[in-house]
């Protein structure tokens, strides 16, 4: 029996219900957390490992004591022109509202407000609903023929899937997909730099030159899987949140800061 437990928000998703199961054919525990707390009993369970989106997962990830691990905020302005095929500022929220030029506009790690283009920055949410502080990745406007959400274990791509086909949800496992080795040569040369050992990386294929280029990077404790192997993605998971003490200095720097604990 693995000793890991899987812990889930209230809000169960396909994905989450797809990581049960699979946790379930390890014999692993699986719990669904009610409430935005953890009951006594599971306070700092020992083994436990977290699938839940941003702000759950801020509720509830210290009383499980997990350590949760994503992209650094900045990494996508990061990457050079030839990995992303448009310009990309890390900013904030202060900042962009300044844009007078559409763009896309989205925060690096959480969903403080929706990620999408804004004709300008005038339309950004107002400081009544988002920090001036809050950071933020203000990109050129492209448009990806197809899209690919890739789970990646130590650079390596664990499992894949396409997830959109000309905007459009068009959900393929990977090996399914004629463009798979494109697709794998891209990501394992280039997509998994400067990122935690364990991430998600979405590519695509630029419209304009049809040039592969990174989207963006996801924490694999939060990704839907789309048609990707639930089994390899919670081989993701389980290294991308478990308990805090297991992560070694490498990738330390790429865990997500977490609210402390209330205790009652």
């Amino acid at each position: 029996m693995d000793a890991r437990t899987l812990f889930l928000s209230p809000r169960v998703t396909a994905t989450g219900r797809a990581l049960a199961d699979a946790a379930r054919r390890r014999a692993m525990g699986v719990e669904v957390l009610r409430e935005w707390r953890v009951p006594d009993e599971w306070r700092a369970t020992e083994g436990a490992t977290l699938y839940a989106g941003p702000l759950f997962a801020d509720a509830v990830g210290a009383e499980l004591g997990v350590g949760l691990l994503e992209a650094a905020p900045d990494w996508l302005a990061r990457l050079p022109y030839e990995l992303t095929h448009r310009e990309i500022e890390f900013s904030t929220v202060a900042g962009a509202r300044k844009l007078r030029r559409p763009a896309f506009v989205k925060p690096p790690n959480d969903k403080s407000f929706p990620a999408r283009v804004y004709p300008d920055g005038s339309r950004l949410p107002g400081p009544d609903a988002v920090d001036d502080g809050t950071p933020v990745l203000v990109s050129d406007i492209v448009t990806f023929t197809v899209e690919y959400r890739l789970f990646l274990l130590d650079g390596d791509v664990r499992t894949g899937s396409r997830y959109l086909t000309d905007g459009e949800l068009d959900a393929v496992p990977l090996d399914e997909d004629p463009r798979r080795p494109e697709v794998l040569a891209f990501a394992e040369l280039h997509a998994s730099q400067h990122l935690p050992s364990a991430v998600v990386v979405d590519v695509g294929l630029v419209e304009e030159g049809s040039e592969w280029a990174v989207v963006e990077a996801n924490a694999a404790w939060a990704s839907g899987h789309y048609a990707c192997d639930p089994d390899a993605v919670l081989d993701v998971v389980l290294h991308a949140a478990r308990p805090e003490g297991e992560f070694g200095s490498a990738d330390r720097v790429f865990l997500r800061p977490l609210p402390e604990a209330v205790r009652d």
